[in-house]
């Protein structure tokens, strides 16, 4: 992953001062800048589903199975919804991703 790209996803997440897509337009107006806000999306989506179904009662058991390439493929069974969700994810996004709040808690107790 691009430096730049991820420093975005890592300012667009951080959680007592993200960076402003309004304020900051001109940044995100350049390929890496969409790149990082669709990154950031989709990280914010597992973060939501993942949070949501251990709020909800319900558990989220994560499988994760190394790729060769470095990805990670994980598997959610969000039992309380009856669905399962099946990503996978870059190496440099699974990090990201295990920085977000409550994740790693979430993942752990799956």
């Amino acid at each position: 992953m691009d430096p730049f790209v991820r420093r975005l996803v890592e300012r667009l997440s951080h959680p007592s001062r993200p960076l402003s897509r309004n304020r900051h337009f001109h940044t995100f107006d350049t390929p890496e800048g969409r790149a990082a806000l669709r990154i950031q999306r989709r990280l914010k989506s597992l973060q939501t589903d993942l949070l949501r179904c251990v709020r909800d009662g319900g558990q989220a058991q994560a499988r994760v199975l190394e790729e060769r390439d470095g990805s990670r493929r994980m598997e959610l069974s969000l039992t309380r919804l009856h669905a399962r969700r099946t990503t996978l994810l870059p190496e440099a996004e699974w990090e990201l991703l295990l920085q977000l709040p409550g994740v790693t808690e979430a993942l752990s107790e799956g």
